[in-house]
């Protein structure tokens, strides 16, 4: 009896292994059913079995201002420059990147794009040390690819915080520059641009994306960006080239090609912009993806009043990744040329929970930084506003830091809601003609949609550009 028992317990123990095998071939994605019945079908074949292509994920982010622990002793001068700074969460920066960093290792993208302005100010040693940690999402096996911004190069605010003294540091050069980052991109490029830090680099032969450089730094620091002519001249023979191997280009700058902000109309878009279009849309080219603005934005360029349908070049801002709501944005490409885009936010208080710290700053992140934003930038505006009652000045001020708040994110504002409120009753009254009106106004003007999304679809959005001959919808090597 005890031998049947144990010879019934068996069996009973073989199906129940079985079960999840079953199980697994149901639940089966229909990409990995596809590739099941193609490995069936060419092993009855004697063909070779061939894993399907996969469409690119890009992660793409802006603005790290990354600031080491070795450049400051987060004391007074630091706070000061806090305070003043327009939202940066300046005394976790370091923390900000570490988090982010491994979660884009956790989600495995085929790239990660860093769209300039990776340093606070230029620092060499802000440069060196997150390069370091760079080294370890390549390492990880995900190219990461840079470009500079207009604080990373020569930047005359090049600082160190410490013994309550902003001082001085080392700055960066642009040869100093490649030699920190020039695995990161440079390396691998299929091109380079002699007269830039611009180059082509080829994800796969469907994909290639083209990092310029748009800063002027030479002779003299600006802020304000331009492509330069011979920059222009390189970026067509690439352009020609990937038309003539079926290959899209996704060019990636730090200045704006588009006019994106009523708010901030200066310094920020390209000054040779309608050439850098003109080239572009000569191509038919999707998207660019800048950064720059510290603002989550996305617009079409439009030349005038549109036929539903008519193609222009869309753009994407990436906002600061160093300022709340410390976000990225996802790229999907598809099978058919199409792409998707999307923002997401670093999980902060994943990474804090993870590594067991006990700041509560940390541990409840998104609470503690976006009320950081909003106080930092109501304290400037309460400060800014004058021959105003203290307790309607501050609700003014608060106004102003929530509705900030929002433009940086990308976010919707009800601006009908707003202009009923009582609060901004007070600001028609106090200071209707003044400039800070202006900027209050600029604002309410530029949220009226969502930013943190966009699909555009081959052959209706934007040419298609997937020859029929190009296999990416079947199964490749």
């Amino acid at each position: 009896m005890k031998a049947v028992r144990s010879r019934r317990k068996k069996k009973k123990i073989r199906r129940r292994a079985a079960r999840p095998k079953t199980l697994r071939n149901l639940m089966r994605t229909a990409e990995e059913t596809l590739l099941w019945m193609a490995q069936k079908y060419r092993k009855q074949n004697g063909r070779p079995v061939r894993k399907p292509y996969v469409p690119p994920t890009m992660i793409v982010a802006s603005d790290l201002h990354y600031q080491s622990p070795k450049m400051t002793d987060f004391r007074e001068s630091l706070d000061t420059y806090t305070e003043w700074n327009d939202g940066t969460v300046v005394p976790y920066l370091d923390v900000i990147a570490d988090a982010f960093l491994e979660e884009v290792m956790m989600k495995k993208p085929s790239v990660l794009i860093l769209s300039g302005d990776i340093s606070q100010n230029g620092e060499k040693v802000n440069h060196q040390e997150l390069a370091k940690k760079l080294k370890q999402v390549q390492d990880a096996g995900i190219p990461v690819l840079v470009i500079p911004g207009n604080h990373d190069i020569n930047h005359p605010w090049a600082a160190s915080y410490f013994d309550n003294k902003k001082e001085e540091a080392k700055g960066t050069t642009p040869s100093e520059f490649y030699e920190i980052y020039h695995e990161f991109g440079y390396d691998q490029a299929s091109s380079r641009d002699e007269d830039s830090l611009s180059y082509l680099y080829r994800l796969d032969e469907h994909y290639w994306i083209m990092m310029l450089d748009s800063c002027i730094y030479e002779p003299v620091h600006e802020t304000g960006g331009r492509i330069k002519k011979e920059t222009l001249a390189w970026m067509d023979r690439q352009l020609e080239e990937a038309k003539e191997a079926g290959a899209m280009v996704i060019p990636v700058a730090h200045h704006n090609l588009l006019k994106e902000s009523t708010l901030y109309p200066e310094e920020c878009t390209l000054e040779n912009n309608r050439e850098v279009i003109d080239l572009l849309e000569e191509y038919h080219l999707p998207v660019y993806i800048s950064g720059h603005l510290h603002l989550q934005r996305i617009k079409k360029n439009v030349r005038g009043p549109l036929e539903e349908g008519e193609y222009g070049i869309y753009e994407i801002v990436s906002s600061s990744l160093a300022i709340p709501p410390c976000q990225y944005g996802i790229i999907n490409w598809t099978n058919d040329g199409s792409f998707r885009y999307h923002t997401k936010e670093v999980d902060i208080s994943g990474w804090a929970e993870r590594y067991q710290e006990e700041d509560p700053n940390l541990l409840n992140f998104k609470e503690y930084s976006s009320q950081f934003l909003v106080d930092i930038i109501s304290n400037q505006t309460f400060k800014g506003l004058e021959s105003i009652p203290d307790e309607r000045k501050r609700e003014m001020a608060q106004l102003y830091g929530d509705l900030n708040s929002a433009y940086c994110s990308g976010k919707p504002i009800n601006a009908a809601r707003i202009k009923s409120s009582r609060t901004y009753f007070y600001w028609e009254r106090y200071l209707g003609t003044s400039k800070w009106f202006d900027r209050l106004s600029a604002i309410l003007k530029d949220t009226k949609k969502d930013h943190n999304s966009l699909s555009l679809k081959a052959g209706k959005d934007f040419p298609a550009w997937l020859p029929a001959e190009s296999g990416l919808n079947m199964n490749k090597e």
